[in-house]
């Protein structure tokens, strides 16, 4: 064939092509769609993003460990959770009840029917809470990244899953429709989360809130006071506390603490006095929270990773507790 011959195939070719020219970064695939179809996937950049790949990262190790007892390994969220047979195990422990599907399905109708069932649990579980339900039977058996993810995220919070997700992870998503025979592409951005407290669905405000956004001197204040209290306890130990935000995070002054208020010693064997991992620290927080609602205390607001975390707001609210119950204690 002559280079002319060969540009002019070229230029056919060009023309007949069911593409239009500004699209770059499709799938094969999304050449089939029919006419008005639309198909989504994540911009390549924002897989790359450090905080996607950790949100996605958090995800995926928590639910490897809810289903350590199954035996089950999940490596890719949507090639693995797209037929409903992990997600309908999850649920299932994280719930603790059985559903009524069946175990396993190849088919296509099968795959959407357990999925349907499962997401209806699912429906059941966050409805009432005002969870906005952005994810449906098509999209995750579509392998539809960003639902699974968004659907990930609901469950992590609702069941109070011990993971820290990264706060205000966005991606930028790539919408291709086709209109006419040609394939348009546009961008929108979608949230994947916001921050931990308005995901945990906390959105009563108390003081601490007030007192975070609009007066940090007396934020102050109520760190002075706090700090006051709990040395006139830990000093009986010769134990001094001089950072609120650091010093209760691996929860050992906390369990302490709460043996001085009650009167009792706190045997050494039900927490680690020199914890050095994220989960020991966590199990001491907790164990303290326990010992609170033993003597009486509310469930506390904070959860016992948000603790370990530094998240001072959090630790504030859990001294405070016991300022207010404990405080004329000598």
């Amino acid at each position: 064939m002559t280079p002319v011959s060969d540009l002019q195939e070229e230029g056919k070719s060009a023309i007949n092509s069911p593409m239009s020219p500004a699209l770059v970064g499709v799938h094969p695939e999304d050449a089939l769609l029919e006419e008005n179809e639309e198909r989504t996937m994540i911009d390549p950049t924002s897989r790359e993003d450090p905080k996607f790949k950790e949100l996605v990262k958090a995800l995926l190790d928590w639910i490897n460990d809810v289903l350590a007892e199954e035996r089950i390994v999940v490596r890719q969220l949507e090639e693995d959770l797209y037929d409903g047979q992990v997600l309908q195990k999850l649920l299932e422990k994280l719930a603790d009840r059985k559903l009524n599907v069946a175990e396993v399905t190849q088919s296509e109708i099968g795959q959407k029917q357990k999925l349907q069932t499962v997401l209806e649990a699912v429906h059941d579980l966050l409805r009432p809470h005002g969870w906005a339900l952005r994810w449906n039977v098509d999209a995750i058996h579509g392998k539809n990244l960003v639902a699974i993810l968004h659907l990930l995220v609901s469950l992590a919070m609702h069941f109070r899953a011990p993971i820290r997700l990264p706060e205000h992870v966005s991606v930028q998503v790539v919408v291709v429709r086709k209109r006419e025979g040609l394939l348009h592409s546009s961008h929108i951005s979608e949230e994947l989360t916001t921050t931990t407290e308005m995901m945990m669905g906390r959105f009563e405000r108390d003081a601490f809130d007030t007192l975070f956004d609009h007066a940090p001197d007396k934020l102050n204040v109520v760190k002075k006071s706090l700090i006051t209290f709990v040395n006139k306890h830990l000093n009986k130990l010769n134990l001094e506390v001089t950072e609120l935000e650091t010093q209760f995070a691996d929860g050992v002054y906390l369990v302490l603490l709460m043996g001085l208020l009650e009167g009792y010693f706190v045997p050494l064997h039900n927490f680690y006095l020199t914890p050095d991992s994220f989960d020991q620290k966590v199990h001491n927080v907790s164990f303290a929270f326990e010992l609170m609602l033993d003597g009486g205390l509310k469930k506390p607001k904070a959860r016992p990773e948000d603790v370990v975390n530094l998240d001072l707001k959090s630790t504030l609210r859990v001294l405070y507790n016991l300022f207010t119950k404990y405080k004329d204690v000598e």
